[in-house]
């Protein structure tokens, strides 16, 4: 994609549907007369009232024990520099987005037109108790370190400027396991710093609680070393600046132990890396560009421990592991600042948390066989599930006992409950599956790439890492598409109606004949088939000219899957196919099956569904909890349709005890587990999250899946089709780009799933 055209889609991005990123959404009943009299006037009197007789009655009756303000004068942002208050505001509401879905903590952005220090104190003070919390953003220094020093000790709730503490709280944590993988003592390491702005000195800082030496770290900035002759030094930068004549960053770095680089790219060389001590800790955070890039500092020395800011890289200093989980934890407590306790306390949280065994789910994501503890995982993954219930209590725990809580938690593991059920909210599930995709791209054919809807989604696959495009259809109307959106990326492209004497198309026709010739195919017959997209592309797959497949945007689903079941084989086992939606829900995903293929299953197909669904969940990183759905409960109707589903979970008790299911079961007794308990306490779905509804027929699970996609905007990835051996999928008609790139990553996932299980096969 050209500049021009990644300047177009970041600007549609924030565009549309609506202006901006977040929106309120009222939280109280408002359809009746007496629900808007509740809500304002008169009803909204008493609880005024009472927080008028005690002011923390505002955390009963308000939003603001969840509320955080975002503020900022848009003097230092991203790296755009000083381009104002109103210019920033996309970049706050990025913050606050990132807030809600990692924490569930609700944010006004607010950006402030003023560079006056004084002025800017004054206008956080005055609206400060609308909010639970300030995060201070994109100030700059020196500045922001007065603001925030005046905040924190003027105001009574909590106060961080991320810019500086998260990445000093991250890569703290990072520093505490690097310094045990490489043999090294804090109080006796050598440490270069380059860069002296906010972010740089706030790690440093951190570092020297943890136990460095100011007299052990050398710092430069772009007039080059600290040195305590410069005339030009704030008081904070100061503190480290060297007796002596300065040296350069080369001469400094001769047999330091770690490099922490928060300055600019490509500034830190290979022979500079080369001259450090044993086992060197380099830390280069500078973005996009790292002081020196991962492949090349690991090139250059195999005993390097490296961190960046990358995704790409292992070992990312990401601040999104750090601020949500604070304030969660600072505000379930009702901490009036974040202290330096609260900040230890992250630090160790996230290094113990590095040193746990990592669910199956994040190395799902990650496109691992096991994350370990080591050289390239000395910090958490930022799709790591736990962190929110690790994090946050232990910041909350230092506030009580540093004194700054007002309300204490005394049932831990209720709270991690708690907090561990607001993640319902996070829809991490598209987020993972793309991870995983990228860490091994597939080759994925594109059957119906002339239109413009599918071009796209192809290009975001490709330019995302996703997978590796093969663009089927008219040619000139594809190079066309490609020119009209900006698609500039060498990709291959086949029009099948121009290959009818192409040595391959032939070999797919005598293949297809060949299995289809006592089924009324012709020869001739089987020639013309391939030249249409859908059996073209699935020959492609079954010959391994491609690993996986989309179609379905522009026919309708039985079009569709018939090519596939014509050509592809099932699965070993699999006597019939399904397919099943994953639905990203406010409570989490949840696979509805069989929402496009079997019209009315047996009991014994409503087994074979179960399992397939279980064995998609898990590949996902779901453990599966399965309730049967029905319009009767454990036995309350004979009607045919409830007894095949009691049969269906009947089997399954007894011949996969292993896996959690129960039912037939009413829908609403399967989600809400308080109607459950006290009408059915011997479910076996008591105590746990549903998140695998299994329906009685075509009927109510395509119906339910549209409704809930339509009427609750719930994201939908699917029909994803289970029981088949190669990895093609079928998109409904009219997919939008977002539903299409969503499903090519569950392709690849699929066909990854696939290339593993041949090769335990092989060797076995």
């Amino acid at each position: 994609m050209n500049k021009d055209s990644k300047r177009q889609e970041a600007l549609l991005y924030h565009a549309q549907p609506q202006p901006g990123k977040i929106q309120v959404l009222p939280t109280k009943p408002y359809a009746t007369q007496r629900d808007l009299s509740m809500a304002y006037s008169p009803g909204v009197a008493e609880p005024c009232l009472e927080i008028a007789a005690d002011i923390n009655k505002v955390y009963n009756y308000t939003a603001k024990g969840n509320l955080v303000a975002v503020i900022s004068n848009g003097t230092a942002v991203l790296g755009l520099g000083d381009i104002g208050p109103e210019a920033s505001k996309p970049v706050m509401e990025g913050k606050a987005l990132l807030f809600k879905i990692f924490s569930d903590i609700d944010v006004f952005d607010i950006e402030v037109d003023t560079k006056d220090v004084e002025a800017f104190i004054q206008t956080v003070k005055n609206i400060a108790p609308t909010f639970g919390g300030i995060n201070l953003e994109d100030i700059k220094a020196p500045e922001s370190f007065e603001i925030e020093r005046r905040l924190v000790e003027e105001l009574n709730i909590p106060v961080m400027h991320d810019d500086q503490h998260g990445t000093a709280i991250i890569s703290s944590a990072a520093l505490l396991n690097a310094a045990e993988l490489a043999g090294k003592k804090l109080d006796e390491m050598k440490i270069v710093v380059s860069g002296a702005g906010s972010a740089a000195l706030a790690c440093t800082n951190l570092y020297v609680s943890l136990g460095v030496k100011v007299e052990n770290i050398t710092m430069f900035d772009v007039g080059g070393m600290l040195v305590k002759s410069r005339k030009d030094l704030l008081d904070l930068q100061l503190l480290y600046a060297q007796p002596g004549e300065q040296k350069t960053l080369a001469e400094a770095i001769k047999g330091s132990d770690m490099f922490l680089g928060l300055s600019a790219g490509n500034i830190l060389s290979p022979e500079m890396l080369l001259s450090m001590a044993n086992d060197p800790i380099v830390f280069a955070m500078a973005n996009p560009t790292p002081e020196i890039s991962y492949d090349m500092a690991v090139a250059t020395r195999s005993d390097v421990i490296m961190a960046t800011g990358r995704s790409d890289n292992p070992n990312q200093v990401n601040n999104v592991l750090g601020f949500p989980y604070i304030f969660r934890g600072a505000l379930d407590v009702r901490a009036t600042k974040i202290n330096e306790a609260m900040k230890m306390a992250a630090v160790h949280a996230l290094s113990a948390l590095a040193k746990s065994p990592v669910p199956e789910q994040v190395n799902i994501a990650y496109g691992e066989t096991k994350l370990l503890f080591g050289r390239d995982y000395i910090i958490p993954k930022p799709f790591d599930p736990r962190l929110i219930a690790v994090v946050a209590p232990a910041v909350a725990k230092a506030a009580m006992d540093s004194g700054v809580a007002q309300k204490p938690i005394t049932d831990w593991e209720k709270y991690t409950e708690e907090l561990l059920d607001r993640m319902g909210n996070d829809n991490k599930a598209a987020r993972l599956l793309i991870n995983r995709a990228k860490s091994a791209p597939k080759r994925i054919v594109f059957a119906e790439a002339d239109q413009l809807s599918v071009l796209k989604a192809a290009q975001i696959v490709m330019e995302e890492g996703i997978g590796e495009p093969i663009l089927l259809g008219n040619r000139d109307s594809i190079e066309e598409l490609k020119r009209e959106i900006g698609f500039e990326n060498e990709v291959t492209i086949i029009d099948p109606r121009l290959e009818s004497s192409h040595p391959r198309l032939l070999a797919y026709a005598d293949e297809f004949w060949k299995k289809r010739r006592y089924r009324g195919i012709s020869q001739l017959d089987a020639e013309k088939m391939m030249t249409q997209r859908n059996y073209f592309a699935a020959m492609m797959v079954n010959h391994g000219d491609a690993d996986a497949m989309i179609t379905g945007y522009s026919r309708s689903y039985p079009l569709s899957v018939k090519p596939m079941l014509q050509l592809i084989e099932r699965s070993e086992g699999i006597d019939k196919i399904a397919s099943t939606n994953l639905m990203l829900t406010g409570r989490g995903p949840i696979f509805l099956s069989d929402t496009a293929i079997n019209v009315n299953p047996t009991a014994e197909q409503l087994v074979s569904i179960t399992l397939m669904t279980a064995s998609m969940a898990r590949m996902f990183g779901v453990e599966p909890v399965i309730a049967m759905v029905s319009f009767s409960n454990f036995g309350s109707s004979q009607d045919p349709s409830a007894v095949k589903v009691r049969e269906a979970v009947a089997y399954l008790h007894k011949n996969h005890p292993d896996i959690i299911v129960d039912g037939e079961i009413q829908a609403d007794f399967a989600l809400n587990p308080d109607m459950l308990a006290n009408k059915f306490p011997f479910s076996k779905l008591n105590g746990k999250k549903v998140n695998v509804l299994i329906f009685p027929n075509l009927d109510s699970a395509n119906i339910t899946y549209k409704l809930l996609k339509e009427l609750n905007k719930t994201v939908s990835i699917g029909p994803i089709i289970m029981g088949l051996e190669k990895a093609v999928h079928i998109v409904q008609l009219g997919a939008s780009v977002e539903e299409m790139v969503n499903m090519a990553a569950v392709a690849v996932v699929d066909a990854q799933e696939k290339e593993r299980k041949v090769k335990a096969a092989v060797n076995a």
